[in-house]
């Protein structure tokens, strides 16, 4: 395949049907796993969704392992072709399939680690006590955060980091200069830079609506797997971001509103 026909949909052309179907059934056995466990956390919770508190009093490595189970659900289906692009080429470089486990894991460290600054945040936030909850700067904080979400999936730093995940064949041709696994680690770290990139302003919104909203985690997991891999992903960018500005907006103007989709 030439890189100029490089398209997320023209990765499944690179490796046999057989090779195809166990990466996809790979990758969606762990997403569905995490899945499993993220809506029976949810469960758990239940009143806790927008509780800051609960989400502070939780430990470092117990709430990085909610987070990074979070991330596993809704980011590993988004990268079957980037990963069939880089098995493909691994094969090609008499790699084994352990080059491309250590490219996954190198994706999967930038979303965990996100998890750290998170936890750090929550942890200052409970420090601003309980009337901070109900106090009318929270709803314009959440307000302004959705608007800026939205503004963000127009600019061109955005839409190159998109770009660069809906060319996986190209992407893993650059970055994956070198053969050994060391080598693969680091370009699947480079790779969830630019999928952080693209998605991190998205990703915000949960927290607005609620760490533990399954409803904000199934629309953003779609709005993801849509933007990084269909032919007119850049144009459902753009209408997510309007709709992203509009639903600020109507929070700034209408507080009650934040409770209604937090819920």
């Amino acid at each position: 395949m030439k890189l100029e026909q490089d398209t997320p949909r023209n990765a499944f052309a690179l490796l046999s049907w057989r090779v195809n179907v166990a990466v996809v059934v790979a990758l969606v056995s762990v997403s569905a796993v995490a899945w499993s466990a993220t809506v029976e956390q949810a469960h758990s919770m239940r009143g806790m969704v927008m509780d800051y508190r609960d989400l502070a009093g939780m430990g470092a490595v117990e709430f990085l392992a909610m987070w990074t189970t979070m991330m596993a659900a809704m980011m590993l289906p988004t990268i079957v072709p980037m990963v069939l692009s880089h098995h493909a080429v691994a094969l090609r470089r008499g790699q084994s399939a352990l080059s491309t486990l250590a490219f996954v894991t190198g994706y999967m460290l930038i979303w965990s680690a996100i998890g750290i600054a998170m936890w750090l945040a929550y942890q200052v936030f409970a420090q601003w006590g309980d009337d901070a909850a109900q106090s009318q700067w929270l709803s314009t904080l959440a307000g302004a955060t959705l608007y800026l979400a939205g503004s963000y999936q127009g600019t061109r730093w955005k839409q190159r980091c998109a770009d660069m995940c809906r060319t996986p064949l190209t992407f893993v041709v650059i970055h994956h200069s070198y053969r050994g696994v060391r080598d693969a680690l680091r370009a699947g770290v480079v790779h969830g830079g630019y999928c952080l990139g693209c998605c991190w302003a998205a990703m915000i919104v949960l927290v607005v609506v609620g760490l533990t909203n399954l409803l904000g985690m199934a629309i953003l997991f779609v709005l993801f797997l849509v933007e990084k891999n269909w032919e007119h992903g850049r144009a459902v960018a753009y209408v997510a971001g309007i709709g992203m500005m509009t639903l600020g907006v109507a929070v700034l103007g209408y507080p009650p509103l934040l409770t209604a989709i937090s819920n």
